[in-house]
């Protein structure tokens, strides 16, 4: 028998935007436990995103998250000594997720420009996620492709 189903931890909402995805972006960007730290780099990047759009930058940052939220996504599932690739959906706690943590890496990923922080690279990377373009949507995209590619498999699936 199974144990007690495991409870998701209620995210507190940010100070400043009272919102929970903003509190959860933090939360990723954070380092070694300095919250402060991660929240300053997430508000400076919204401020640059919102002077750069000409929008609101809250609004901007949810549209552009939302561009990069996948669908769909393989997983492996031994099947009589072999290992297929499953195309299954995902759930929605886990899109957000995956979402901010493919945003943030390919933020960190940008060029070491040194004079470049991370709130600017963030904020690059929003701006063309917003647009459908940039890292975080080509690993959206080949996150999509290989499920296509393996759809054969989705009988596997239960």
């Amino acid at each position: 028998m199974r144990s007690k189903k495991t409870h998701a931890k209620k995210v507190q909402f940010d100070p400043i935007y009272g919102s929970q995805l903003v509190a959860k972006i933090i939360n990723g960007t954070m380092l070694e436990g300095k919250k402060s730290v991660a929240a300053k780099q997430i508000y400076h990047a919204i401020d640059l995103i919102a002077q750069q759009s000409g929008k609101n930058g809250l609004e901007y940052l949810s549209e552009a998250i939302e561009n990069v939220k996948p669908t769909i996504e393989v997983r492996s599932r031994r099947v009589g000594g072999a290992s297929y690739q499953v195309p299954t959906p995902i759930r929605p706690e886990r899109r957000d997720s995956l979402a901010i943590r493919w945003i943030l890496n390919a933020a960190k990923a940008r060029s070491n420009n040194p004079t470049r922080t991370l709130a600017d690279k963030f904020a690059a990377e929003i701006l063309e996620a917003h647009e459908n373009q940039g890292a975080a949507v080509k690993k959206k995209l080949d996150t999509h492709k290989m499920a296509e590619a393996n759809k054969a498999f989705a009988h596997f699936r239960w």
